[in-house]
């Protein structure tokens, strides 16, 4: 696959990222990454993204999420590819818990 290819990435992180800036710190590395998506808290406590982008940036957020920010504990990331999301925000946001 070449770096310049665009892929999506549906991601479930689970651990302990929730409470400690997991979501505002992931905005932060997709916007310095150049990818595109979303973050959201879910009720079972793990946290959901979909992540749209070149394959190496979505590559290295994939990377950056496995370890997360300083306070998470990460103990495993989903990650399945997705089909491109029609509602993808221009640049990367948090959403709503569900």
């Amino acid at each position: 696959m070449n770096a310049n290819t665009i892929v999506t990435r549906h991601l479930v992180v689970h651990g302990l990222v929730q409470g400690v800036g997991y979501r505002w710190s992931m905005v932060q590395a997709a916007q310095r990454l150049g990818v595109r998506g979303w973050v959201r808290n879910r009720r079972d406590g793990n946290v959901e993204a979909l992540v749209a982008g070149a394959a190496d940036g979505v590559e290295a957020l994939v990377h950056w999420a496995r370890q997360g920010p300083a306070g998470a504990r990460v103990d495993a990331v989903d990650v399945n590819e997705a089909d491109a999301a029609d509602d993808l925000p221009d640049g990367f946001a948090q959403r709503e818990t569900v």
